[in-house]
């Protein structure tokens, strides 16, 4: 029931009266299902038994979990909800034709957005601001260096946001992290950059596809920011918006694959046969294979097993825990362009001080 809830809700635009309507059902029962779904489902994993002395029960009580299946199912329908509201974004004139056998691909990966750096600890200062300057700048200068291909993907790789709520702690480990501003705000500078780098993206080429990547910091806000960019964008022909909530994502274009995945799951030598494995039948269509990755902050690149795995640097600055810890790579932002046969045909590489020197 959930599934055709869910589906029938989509088809309404979030309307609850004509989702009703179509189910046969009264508006009341279905607020009453949809507040089920947005409630935390519990399971009882044990009993507990409370005796004294002389061995009667004093107190009982059930152990409990969370059912990650329903809390997941209702995160959906609540994102599916909030983003059948936003207002669509209104299609553009595209750009003059480009070339249709080239895609490029232009990555931002691990920009934690909210993070909080400081230059004598880590050698640069990062915050909000510095975050939505820097992201914009290096995008326009990627844009500006690259040939103008039929296809732009903008891939954000994951660990867009630093945090994942309300608290400033890793989703997973609650380590406790440095933030610049609330919740809100961070929020408010990471829709603003994205649709930013979505617009430059449509200038440049005739059609856009966006891959909003899971990551490690950020694993229930890239739900909520995949839905969303799919409502905001739905009414522009030109845009597609990677909608799969498997962290695994793949554009096959002419003889080459492209494969996305940020690195928190797997290691870039495991890639190839997850790929290959996953999306069997493309694997076998495409001649030349390349697979996006992140997550490590630092560049790395190698062929394995059919397959050319690029780890992308990040353009933050580093915070006190990998000062501390002593890691440190060089900043940058990379912009690939594939051709449907030949693969890989060129590069354009920008850094935070270009963007000074500038």
């Amino acid at each position: 029931m959930t599934e055709e809830l869910k589906a029938a809700l989509e088809r309404n635009g979030g309307n609850k009266a004509a989702t009703a309507r179509e189910l046969g059902i009264p508006v009341t029962t279905l607020k009453s299902r949809l507040d089920r779904l947005a409630d935390p489902q519990f399971i009882v994993t044990g009993r507990s038994t409370l005796r004294n002395r002389d061995g009667e029960i004093v107190a009982e009580w059930e152990k409990t979990s969370l059912d990650r299946q329903k809390e997941e199912e209702a995160r959906q329908v609540a994102y599916a909800a909030m983003a059948a509201k936003l207002p669509r974004v209104v299609p553009t004139k595209a750009p003059r034709p480009g070339n249709g056998e080239l895609a490029t691909v232009y990555t931002l990966t691990d920009c934690h957005v909210g993070a909080l750096a400081w230059h004598r600890e880590g050698g640069a200062d990062w915050d909000l601001q510095i975050a939505e300057q820097t992201l914009i700048g290096c995008y326009q200068q990627m844009i500006a260096s690259s040939p103008n291909a039929t296809l732009g993907i903008v891939n954000q790789l994951g660990d867009f946001l630093h945090f994942d709520g309300l608290s400033a702690v890793t989703p997973t480990s609650g380590h406790l992290l440095d933030s610049d501003g609330r919740f809100d705000k961070v929020v408010e500078v990471a829709i603003r950059v994205l649709r930013r780098v979505i617009t430059l993206a449509l200038q440049k080429h005739e059609r856009v596809h966006v891959v909003m990547a899971e990551g490690n910091h950020d694993l229930a806000s890239s739900v909520w920011l995949r839905q969303m960019m799919a409502a905001l964008y739905e009414d522009e022909p030109r845009v597609t918006v990677e909608h799969s909530p498997l962290p695994y994502y793949m554009i096959e274009w002419g003889k080459t694959l492209l494969a996305f995945h940020h690195g928190h799951l797997k290691k870039n030598d495991q890639l190839p046969l997850m790929f290959a494995t996953q999306f069997a039948e493309a694997w076998g269509r495409t001649t030349k294979r390349y697979c996006h990755t992140g997550h490590r902050h630092h560049l790395e690149e190698k062929e394995h097993s059919g397959m050319i795995v690029l780890q992308h640097p990040t353009l933050a600055a580093r915070d006190a825990y990998a000062a501390r810890g002593g890691w440190h790579a060089l900043r940058s932002a990379t912009a690939v362009t594939y051709h449907r046969i030949y693969g890989e045909v060129g590069r354009s590489t920008v850094s935070p001080d270009m963007l000074l020197a500038a």
